[in-house]
């Protein structure tokens, strides 16, 4: 009975299985909690039994009386005579059951893959929908609050070039994130392997590094919301059936206030390789670390080879300081992936990505362009500024722990999301 409205709404959301919320008393602002566990409720009949129950004024309280319904497809019922109040909760909900019915139990001939955060599964709704399940492992960085914070920024997030969030659940000891299924997974599986590497050829190439940039423009400037990734990474690009580029896992990113253009973290999260040297060193990250992760995607595809763990024997260099290096010699083409070269490719395009993505990770951030100039130079022939060295240009002497304040060790093959914790 000491329950608002809010908190009502909060109790209802904790549990998967809660279909419905409103308030006991609605009197005044409103007082106690009603929360509803069927599938297909009679809200209205329960409305009037709840009213009756409060006391004699039965008839003026169900002017004013409100069932909120969860759901991502079911709008708010509104029980009032009015019928002009609705309020969308925006966070879809899918229930334990049946997304352990969907998958089979999590069975693992549905397993898609696994990073850091835990894997994820293949599976069928009823109605056939095909859906990918990503179950957060209990070792999992991401907890609660991350799941959480993804939901909410992609039910606001919607792009072409943005993977579509059908649900979630947070039920027992389960955390669960319900998205579209990508049928050809996802980017990192093309790009370093070399079987599935000889069918993605550069138009095709390009167009996925097109679509990475027109995504993050979106998030960066053309979304109501402005939106730092932080964990721009080719395992977090996902590919359709058309082979068309999809940004996903927004468990590490920030919303921006209008004016605000970065933000200082202790705990800096991301994965190696990929991270902007302010961010990994100093925790400050903006748009401009965002366009750094691009930029070294954009090395990765065009190159077939990762940027983390790239090693040149002969000159000790990154796959970034090497790109750069055969820039000024004019020898860009040479970094080109193999299988790339035996197909269909137009030269001044490789070259100008190659371009772009070194401008992309120069050392200090007001060096790099923005998003939506990337998009207008990967679309125009126009001159481009030669780019200054690049952040990590050379390989540090591990064995001194010269690679971060951490002295990191190697990571694994899934390009794990990883934290540092830094002094500060």
């Amino acid at each position: 009975m000491s329950m608002n409205l809010e908190d009502c709404r909060a109790k209802c959301l904790s549990n998967c299985s809660c279909t419905a919320y409103t308030n006991y008393d609605i009197r005044g602002k409103g007082s106690g909690c009603i929360n509803w566990f069927e599938a297909k409720a009679d809200y209205k009949t329960r409305a009037v039994i709840a009213v009756t129950v409060i006391g004699g004024v039965s008839g003026l309280l169900l002017l004013g009386y409100f069932i909120y319904r969860r759901g991502s497809k079911e709008r708010n019922e509104n029980i009032s005579q009015n019928g002009d109040h609705e309020e969308d909760l925006e966070l879809p909900l899918f229930s334990l059951s049946s997304i352990t019915a969907a998958t089979e139990n999590f069975s693992l001939d549905n397993k898609l893959g696994e990073g850091g955060f835990g894997p994820v599964y293949r599976g069928k709704l009823e109605d056939g929908q095909e859906i990918a399940v990503k179950r957060l492992s209990t070792s999992s960085w991401q907890g609660v609050k991350e799941l959480k914070n993804e939901v909410k920024l992609i039910v606001k997030l919607q792009h072409r070039n943005l993977v579509k969030l059908f649900g979630y659940c947070i039920q027992e000891e389960e955390k669960l994130l319900v998205y579209e299924y990508m049928p050809n997974k996802s980017l990192d599986s093309f790009i370093f392997d070399q079987k599935q590497g000889k069918l993605l050829q550069w138009s095709k190439r390009f167009q996925i590094i097109c679509g990475i940039a027109q995504g993050l423009q979106y998030l960066h400037q053309d979304s109501r919301l402005r939106v730092i990734h932080r964990d721009i990474k080719a395992s977090n690009v996902l590919l359709d059936n058309e082979m068309n580029p999809k940004i996903s896992d927004f468990g590490l990113a920030r919303i921006f206030g209008g004016d605000q253009t970065e933000e200082h973290t202790n705990r800096v999260i991301g994965t190696y390789g990929y991270m902007a040297p302010e961010y990994a060193f100093d925790g400050l990250f903006s748009i401009k670390s965002d366009v750094f992760s691009f930029g070294i995607l954009v090395i990765d595809i065009v190159s077939g080879k990762r940027s983390r763990g790239f090693y040149h024997e002969n000159h000790g260099l990154t796959l970034i300081g090497q790109a750069w290096k055969l820039h000024n010699e004019g020898n860009s083409f040479e970094l080109l992936d193999k299988h790339s070269r035996e197909s269909d490719h137009d030269l001044k395009q490789v070259f100008r990505c190659i371009h772009v993505g070194l401008l992309c990770v120069q050392q200090s951030p007001v060096d790099r362009p923005n998003m939506s100039s990337v998009v207008v130079i990967l679309g125009s022939e126009s001159e481009l500024p030669h780019p200054k060295p690049p952040g990590y240009f050379a390989k540090m002497d591990s064995a001194k722990g010269e690679n971060s304040p951490t002295k990191p060790k190697s990571s694994s093959i899934n390009d794990m999301s990883r934290s540092l914790l830094f002094a500060r």
